[in-house]
Parts: structure tokens; C-alpha cells; sequence
């Protein structure tokens, strides 16, 4: 039930940055404007689309839309259109969530009693992956298992931990917590915004909470490997703090798993048995543990399977990003940034000039 009465301000005010999203934001506000259980109004911040987005977004009466100011030095693009959105909005709570999500039923309630439940004044949702394309489903395992294994939604929720983490696909934050920190406007230059307003709302002092939240939205990230590539490379290098280990780490891994493999099987051509039993434990072995860690990014098997090979992909990728973030040059959504050197995740204070 979306509240447009100005007397009675809603509960929460739901803010969607979209820049060229038509492919998307028509579900994305068919989820929203279904929600039922809570007061909630919906602003679509048009972030100079060139494409259907504004139509689409007008089409939804529920819907208000609104355009950002014009971009200011030192601003990326997002953060000057959600903190145009949070002005607007007249709700306690704040749900910041991107164009290309999908809300399940009922979620918007659940996750607001849940805020409630932790005492936290910043819920995060890691939102179900979909992938349909081979690129998609070889390489966002290979990431996601990496996030999960350095964002423990245990330590990123427990406030004896400095672990701080959020995904801006699903960002929920009271109004007093975001206000107080200063919200998208004290990390305005970040293009890791997320897990900057995370780390500011728990270095005051507030509770975080963070989980997967398959049961809450799901998003399909990108839709063509052009899309995938421009995206990672603006944050792999921000958001681990060894990107060329891991970079080297992820291709050592694939090159012994498939080496050993082959190795067995040349091996059994030439009929040396125990050489090929012995050569194919190890790959069976490695391959096995290379699963186990896959795992927990929670995809469908098919991508678990199909992730080996990307490992090298990624392993690209984040090579890529670090190397952009040095140069001191990323692009995103058509806007270039000049970035400084990046640095580990939980120390990162790096801020970027838009130039173009």
C-alpha cells in the first residue's frame, strides 16, 4: 500500500537510482508497488537516462520521479542521485535498492520487522544471483564465493567486529542513522558507496545487520559480458585488499585443476594406471575443494560446475580493475572517474572526480 497522502507520512520511503535501465525497472516497480503490510512510497531517481527509463518509471502512478541535480565535482553518479532521492523522501526508514531488482512478496514488511528484531539501524540483504548466459554463470561464483568468504555476514553483523559490509542492491537504514552519519553525501566520491555507508553507520556506533537474502529480492547484475566486465572492474580492486594475490591465487587454482586432470588422462591413454589414479585423486581432490568453496555463494549447480572456467576470467577482471584504479581512470554508466591508488576494503578512504 503505497501512502500519497501528505498528511500521513509513510513508514518507509523506497529510493531507486536508475540510469538507462529499461530493460529492467519495469519489474523492479511491479515488485515494489505489490508490497503490501507496510506504509511505502516509491521514488525513481532519473539519472539522465537516454533510453525508455523515465517513460517506464511514469507509467507506475505510485511512483514518484524525480531528476538529481547536476553532477557535482568530487560526486559519482549514484551517490548524487540516491541523496537526491533521500531529500525527497518523507519516511523514517530509507530503502535504497537498485533497478535491476526483483522484491518478493511481502518482503518489504519482513525486512522491516526484521531491522526491528536486531535492533539494527542498517539491514543489507545480499540478494539471490540469476545468471543465464555462460559468462555469467563461469564468473559470478568465482566472485561471490570470494565475498563471501571476506564479508562474513557473522562478523559484518556482530558490533564487536570492525567487519562492515552492504550491498547496494538492498540497503535498509533509519532515517536518524543515515542523517547522522551524513549519508551518500560524506562518501559522495566513493564508488564503493555501500560498503562505505555500512562502515559509517557502524563506526557510530549503530548496529548493522547483513545476510543472503534469497527469500527477500533477487537481481540479474548484468546482462551481457560488456556489462559484466565495465561493472567488476570498477569495484574488484576496492573491494578485496590483495587483488593481485587473488588474482594470482585464482589462476594458480585453475591451472593446477586442469592440468592435473589432463596429466591423469595422459596418463591412462598410455595405460600408466597408478600414475593416472594417483594424478587423478589430486585433480578429483582439488576440484572438490575448489566446490566446496563455490558453494557458498549459493548458485544453481550448473554454475558451480561451469565456474572453473572462470577463474581465469576473473582472475582478468580483477587484474584489470586494479590496474584501471591505479591509472587512475574508471568508467561506469557512460561517466568517467578519476580514482585514486585503491586500498584494502576496510581501510579504503579513496574518493573520485567525475571528468566526463
Amino acid at each position: 500500500m503505497a501512502a500519497n497522502d501528505p498528511v500521513s507520512p509513510p513508514l518507509v520511503s523506497i529510493i531507486v537510482p536508475a540510469r538507462n535501465e529499461e530493460s529492467s525497472l519495469a519489474d523492479c516497480l511491479q515488485s515494489l508497488v505489490a508490497q503490501s503490510g507496510v506504509a511505502f512510497e516509491i521514488i525513481v531517481v532519473d539519472d539522465g537516462s537516454t533510453d525508455r527509463t523515465r517513460a517506464i518509471a511514469e507509467s507506475f502512478f505510485a511512483a514518484q520521479v524525480i531528476d538529481p541535480p547536476p553532477l557535482p565535482s568530487g560526486w559519482t553518479g549514484k551517490n548524487n542521485a540516491v541523496t537526491a532521492g533521500a531529500r525527497a523522501a518523507r519516511a523514517e526508514w530509507l530503502l535504497f535498492t537498485d533497478a535491476d531488482t526483483v522484491h518478493l512478496p511481502g518482503s518489504l514488511s519482513r525486512a522491516l520487522q526484521e531491522a526491528k528484531a536486531h535492533g539494527a539501524a542498517l539491514l543489507s540483504y545480499s540478494p539471490e544471483q540469476i545468471v543465464n548466459s555462460f559468462w555469467e554463470k563461469a564468473v559470478m561464483p568465482v566472485i561471490f564465493a570470494e565475498l563471501a568468504a571476506a564479508y562474513r555476514p557473522s562478523k559484518v553483523s556482530d558490533p564487536a567486529s570492525p567487519a562492515a559490509a552492504a550491498n547496494g542492491q538492498y540497503i535498509l537504514v533509519s532515517r536518524e542513522a543515515y542523517t547522522a552519519v551524513g549519508g551518500h553525501a560524506a562518501i559522495a566520491g566513493s564508488l564503493l558507496e555501500d560498503v562505505a555507508l555500512a562502515r559509517a553507520v557502524k563506526r557510530s556506533g549503530r548496529k548493522i545487520f547483513f545476510r543472503y537474502g534469497a527469500d527477500i529480492v533477487r537481481t540479474r547484475m548484468y546482462r551481457s559480458f560488456a556489462q559484466l566486465r565495465e561493472g567488476w572492474t570498477k569495484n574488484l580492486a576496492l573491494l578485496f585488499p590483495s587483488p593481485v594475490r587473488l588474482a594470482a591465487m585464482w589462476a594458480s587454482e585453475f591451472l593446477l585443476i586442469v592440468a592435473s586432470a589432463a596429466i591423469s588422462l595422459a596418463a591412462a591413454t598410455r595405460q600408466n594406471w597408478i600414475s593416472a589414479l594417483a594424478v587423478g585423486i589430486l585433480a578429483a581432490t582439488l576440484y572438490t575443494f575448489f566446490l566446496v568453496r563455490i558453494r557458498r555463494a549459493n548458485f544453481r549447480w550448473d554454475a558451480n560446475i561451469l565456474s572453473l572456467f572462470g577463474l581465469p576470467v576473473a582472475a582478468g577482471l580483477v587484474l584489470k580493475s586494479w590496474s584501471g584504479h591505479r591509472q587512475g581512470r574508471i568508467t561506469w554508466k557512460e561517466r568517467s572517474y578519476q580514482t585514486a591508488n585503491p586500498q584494502p576494503a576496510e581501510g579504503n578512504r579513496k574518493t573520485a572526480r567525475q571528468v566526463s
